[in-house]
């Protein structure tokens, strides 16, 4: 493994944000931990490559999204990072708990946080502003 710097932290990231643009979700997977924790926006704390796979399936199923003006920030350690980024989406298919799917766009900003372990990303965590995306699909957001 790498020693953490930041210039390997913005190259993992930007690598990070490349493959899931490009719909290589194996070469994203391959930039994780075993072990990576991944915060989901609104939601529990998974842990493991494995899940990570799952939750990316899930969202390939019933999400399509590309990101654009991705800005990254990484700490002077190169251990941590930050992203910021418009989405671009279209709702596939009905996720659960969520409102049904019939095509709906979407374009709204989200961010991320990174923890690093020399070259790989260790702990994922994804923001972004649920009652937003709610109202353009068409759901009044609650309150």
């Amino acid at each position: 493994m790498l020693e953490s710097n930041p210039a390997t932290a913005m190259a993992v990231i930007t690598a990070y944000y490349g493959h899931f643009n490009g719909g290589d979700r194996e070469a994203l997977l391959a930039l994780l931990t075993e072990d990576v924790a991944h915060d989901i926006n609104q939601g529990d704390r998974e842990t493991g490559r494995p899940a990570f796979r799952a939750f990316l399936g899930r969202m390939d199923r019933c999400y399509r999204e590309q990101l654009t003006n991705i800005r990254i920030s990484v700490s002077a350690d190169g251990r941590h990072g930050a992203a910021e980024y418009i989405v671009h989406g279209t709702y596939l298919v009905a996720d659960e708990g969520l409102p049904p799917a019939h095509g709906q766009t979407y374009v709204l900003p989200g961010g991320a946080f990174f923890a690093l372990e020399g070259d790989r990303i260790a702990r994922v965590t994804n923001c972004y502003n649920l009652n937003d995306w709610l109202r353009q699909v068409g759901v009044p957001a609650p309150g």
